[in-house]
């Protein structure tokens, strides 16, 4: 069973700064790419921000220069350092991967952490 725990988030000020982490758990043979994704309240999941194996990133417009997503192969971890928060930033944050397990390869999904922005 691969389980995906998500850590960090909490409220914080507009401007403030917050990093999320998420490690991956169980029987797992490899991690492919990670990324984090949001769902605000009455929206669908965006993504936020994806990397590979290789390190290569992705991320959504409305968040590139502030939020910085990085992965410890070694600790199956990813974290997204998120920086000048706005208002518009809170969500329940996701973290995702593609995980080949014992017995299948496929998307697992965290939880969720919610992030507020708020004075």
């Amino acid at each position: 069973q691969v389980q995906l725990v998500e850590s960090g988030g909490g409220l914080v000020q507009p401007g403030g700064s917050l990093i999320l982490s998420c490690s991956a758990s169980g029987i797992i043979f490899r991690i492919y790419t990670m990324g984090w994704y949001r769902q605000a309240p009455g929206n669908q999941r965006d993504l936020v921000a994806v990397i590979t194996t290789g390190g290569s990133t992705n991320y959504a417009d409305s968040v590139k220069g502030r939020f910085t997503i990085s992965r410890d192969s070694a600790k199956n971890t990813v974290y997204l350092q998120m920086n000048s928060l706005k208002p518009e930033d809170m969500a329940v944050y996701y973290c995702g991967a593609d995980i080949q397990s014992s017995l299948l390869r496929k998307q697992f999904w965290g939880q969720g952490t919610q992030v507020t922005v708020s004075s």
